[in-house]
């Protein structure tokens, strides 16, 4: 009896212990279906650390790794499972963790580690009829789109797509759907290209997919409709992929993407501090859970920003920070170099740029700038070149804003030719394919070009009202170069004309302020206090009759004092 009254309160604590264990299992998987990823992500690391996990649980712990994002430990935990896998022979489970290491490790430009797991995941359903077969096919298709042959890419995502359905797999369905339809919008395709990815984006939307290749549809969708310009389906797509991330606050994952794509929307619709401060979050964010890729666009993004402010300083450290990560700078930092009178500069940059890029709607990007430069540099014939590619692009892939663009340009181009007459049509029409967009900054530069053709024609009154109209957009957005550009006319001068001077050291802080220094920065650099450097900020705003930064960058350019 002794005996056994002793041996209950040990009977009783391993059962207590069983059951506290339950019970954290539990509670994690509990705050993995409440999308609570951090929560999950750490009673899962305790229990493991304790015992590992099984399999089922140690899925759910690399895939709450990947989402808070872990990104290494994401990729430890995957081999781990497909190892288990393996071990137990489930050979179609292992295959599918092959897949998602070569997917990973792509993204991270690791080719040669990607490219051995995707080969391993091919192997294990060589003989094996499985949804699996599908996400190898995947791979194919991935690796035919980096080499440039969409048809192959478009065949192997189809019958990846026709196994997802037989197998009822969600995932691989949308995912598949969503790479045919962009090698279709890359072969001109754009209906059938947008019908794939809309049908992709129900199955996000709707709750039908896994959270990280929900994520994963959202921005590829998105970065299909801005590779054809479908500027609306970007604003509808963007908006629902930041209410995805809003509705899971520990959500790492897919966030700093979807703020790059929101401050490129924003940029467009003339909310430039907004745009900034959206890429700037998305510069900030954890430099684990942050690819190459994004950083690389969300600093590129900023450069964007401060070039169109005038905040030149901001710019050339933005668009370097763009190149260290490995995103080209180009066509921002050329038309940088533009808009600092470095044109040969530019000019160099922008050929280069153009010769090196293939696609045609990667080409798409790339010939506005050309245009624009080539015809500040003087290079008509090259100008004209490039319009007629554009035009040709625009007609292969039939979307109305790059119809627009390939318009502007054809109106800039009969203006420089002296057929300001024939620069008429297109230039209207560009103005109102960018005003039916929502882009008020580049409507404002059409109307320049627009009456630049009026005042070539006599037409001056429409001329004038172009020019006001224009002022008053860059004037709002803070365009400081583009305000510098118009004409002053009479009824603008400033008291400056009227008797005020600057002193010395007042037009050394008005040019340093013209290059995007803040008053921290100009005060450094001049050893004085920066309330010192305030005040003559001051007197520079009175003198210059302005009332912002802006303004007095745009006044220092039009008066040749920067």
């Amino acid at each position: 009896m002794g005996g056994a009254k002793s041996n209950r309160p040990a009977r009783g604590h391993g059962s207590g212990r069983r059951t506290a264990a339950a019970d954290d299992l539990a509670r994690a998987r509990d705050s993995y279906a409440r999308r609570a990823w951090a929560d999950a992500h750490r009673r899962l690391a305790l229990l493991d650390a304790k015992a590992p996990l099984a399999t089922a649980d140690l899925r759910l712990f690399a895939w709450a790794a990947s989402l808070v994002g872990r990104v290494e430990e994401f990729l430890r935990l995957m081999e781990r499972l497909y190892q288990a896998h393996l071990a137990e022979g489930e050979h179609a489970a292992a295959a599918r963790c092959a897949f998602w290491l070569g997917l990973r490790l792509s993204g991270l430009r690791q080719a040669g580690r990607a490219a051995g797991w995707l080969n391993r995941a091919a192997k294990l359903v060589a003989d094996n009829d499985c949804a699996e077969r599908g996400y190898v096919l995947l791979s194919v298709a991935l690796r035919h789109v980096a080499a440039g042959d969409l048809a192959a890419a478009g065949t192997a995502a189809r019958e990846a797509a026709a196994i997802g359905d037989r197998f009822r797999e969600a995932d691989l369905g949308a995912f598949a759907r969503c790479v045919h339809g962009r090698t279709l919008l890359g072969t001109g395709d754009v209906a059938g290209g947008l019908a794939l990815l809309d049908e992709a984006m129900v199955a996000a939307t709707t709750g039908e997919l896994e959270q990280s290749m929900t994520g994963m549809i959202y921005c590829s969708a998105i970065a299909g409709c801005r590779q054809v310009y479908a500027i609306d389906r970007s604003r509808e797509w963007t908006a629902a992929l930041a209410t995805w991330c809003a509705e899971q606050p520990q959500l790492v994952a897919f966030g700093g993407t979807c703020l790059v794509h929101r401050s490129e929307l924003m940029q467009l619709g003339g909310a430039w501090l907004d745009a900034l401060a959206e890429a700037r979050r998305a510069s900030a964010c954890d430099p684990e859970a942050a690819d190459a890729e994004m950083l690389g666009d969300s600093l590129y993004q900023e450069a964007e920003v401060h070039r169109l402010r005038g905040d030149f300083a901001e710019a050339e450290r933005a668009y370097r920070g763009a190149r260290q990560a490995g995103r080209d700078a180009q066509p921002g930092l050329a038309l940088l170099r533009l808009t600092q009178g470095r044109t040969a500069d530019a000019a160099s940059a922008i050929r280069a740029t153009l010769q090196a890029t293939r696609a045609p709607l990667a080409r798409a990007r790339v010939l506005p700038a050309y245009v624009d430069i080539m015809l500040a540099a003087g290079d008509r014939p090259a100008a004209q070149a490039a319009c007629d590619e554009l035009e040709h692009i625009a007609a292969g892939f039939s979307t109305d804003v790059l119809a627009t663009m390939a318009a502007h340009a054809r109106g800039a181009v009969d203006l420089a030719n002296g057929r300001p007459q024939a620069a008429l049509d297109p230039l209207r029409r560009a103005l109102r394919g960018w005003q039916q967009v929502g882009a008020p900054y580049i409507a404002a530069r059409v109307r320049v070009t627009l009456a630049r053709a009026c005042q070539a024609l006599g037409d001056e009154d429409s001329a004038r009202l172009e020019l006001e109209l224009a002022r008053e957009v860059f004037e709002a957005l803070g365009a400081a170069p583009d305000l510098a550009a118009l004409r002053v006319s009479p009824a603008e001068r400033t008291p400056l004309e009227g008797g005020l001077r600057f002193t010395p050291r007042e037009l050394e802080v008005l040019r340093k302020l013209a290059t995007g220094k803040t008053n921290k920065a100009i005060a450094r650099e001049l050893f004085v206090s920066e309330k010192t450097i305030d005040r003559h900020v001051s007197n520079i705003f009175l003198k210059a009759n302005v009332s912002s930064r802006a303004g007095a960058t745009a006044f220092a350019y039009q008066r040749g004092l920067a």
